[in-house]
């Protein structure tokens, strides 16, 4: 995503937004292009068509996950048959105001587009629920231990790339100390707590830090121990973005190696909604984890 849009004209004066908030405009605004689309039986190939682009150009803009062309959201509109000066005026003011740059546009070299979306996602998110089965969630990594996820990753990146990563992760976790933090419900398998990543002491560190963010009060930690056997979560991580406005769905990310899963369809989520409610039954509780946090870490 990028700050602005060459060939634009410039945004008129709007209230400033932050970056939070332009992520929700996005997704505001894509879902009522949606149905505007929709309510006008227009395929989205013929709408990427109008604009001189494709059927995957108009999903990423009916989901919020790129940026808008105040021309091609004027083609739209005209191709919808919006004819209203009124309606038209407030949708464009909302692409206007969807235009401000976010704070991960400094890493714009080293972070692939689909990552960029799920950032997007995550600064908007009122509630996210996940479940990891490899790595200490994000937005709980130490910096040492992000550095070493970073490097097993990167392997043949240069240390000033490696360096940029780990504060891009670090930068990240601003979210949690923000005025209005999301409510983060995490769920760890415990093959998380006992992959040694840096070494003993970086994961001492790393565990009893986790220790420490369960107690905010948004925060919610819990660990599947080894001891329960098999789970709900056995095919891998996830993670669950909710958002305040009624109009955005919950979205679904899923990390590949070289890209992501995102699902919003009502099935889809549900499905995986029920997977966390059965995860959280198998896990220990809240206080009961955070006493196995403190143990794995004496055991190092």
């Amino acid at each position: 995503m990028t700050s602005g849009l060459p060939g634009d004209e410039q945004p008129d004066s709007e209230p400033e937004e932050t970056q939070a908030e332009s992520s929700v405009v996005r997704m505001l605004l894509g879902a009522q292009l949606r149905r505007m689309r929709e309510g006008s039986g227009i395929s989205p190939e013929k709408a990427g068509y109008e604009i001189r682009s494709s059927r995957s150009k108009i999903s990423r803009m009916e989901t919020g996950r790129v940026g808008f062309k105040l021309r091609d959201v004027e083609d739209l509109l005209t191709l919808y048959g919006v004819v209203s000066p009124e309606e038209r005026a407030k949708i464009m003011a909302l692409a206007r105001r969807s235009r401000a740059a976010e704070w991960w546009t400094q890493y714009s070299d080293i972070l692939p587009d689909w990552f960029e979306t799920y950032l997007a996602l995550e600064s908007a998110a009122v509630v996210i629920r996940s479940f990891e089965i490899q790595f200490v969630p994000g937005l709980f990594q130490t910096e040492d231990y992000a550095r070493a996820v970073t490097r097993l990753g990167h392997q043949t990146a240069p240390e000033q790339e490696v360096e940029r990563r780990v504060r891009l992760r670090r930068k990240r976790q601003d979210v949690l100390a923000s005025a209005h933090p999301p409510r983060v419900w995490a769920m760890l398998d415990e093959a998380v707590l006992r992959r040694p990543l840096g070494g003993a002491a970086v994961m001492r560190a790393q565990l009893r830090h986790l220790a420490e963010v369960a107690h905010l009060p948004h925060v919610t930690l819990q660990v599947v121990p080894f001891a329960r056997g098999g789970h709900a979560g056995a095919g891998g991580s996830f993670s669950i973005l909710r958002f305040a406005e009624a109009d955005l769905p919950d979205v679904v990310f899923i990390e590949q190696l070289t890209s992501a899963v995102y699902l919003d369809q009502r099935p889809d989520v549900e499905h995986y909604l029920e997977i966390v409610d059965q995860l959280s039954g198998e896990a220990l509780p809240p206080d009961a984890t955070t006493r196995f946090l403190e143990q794995v870490a004496r055991e190092l």
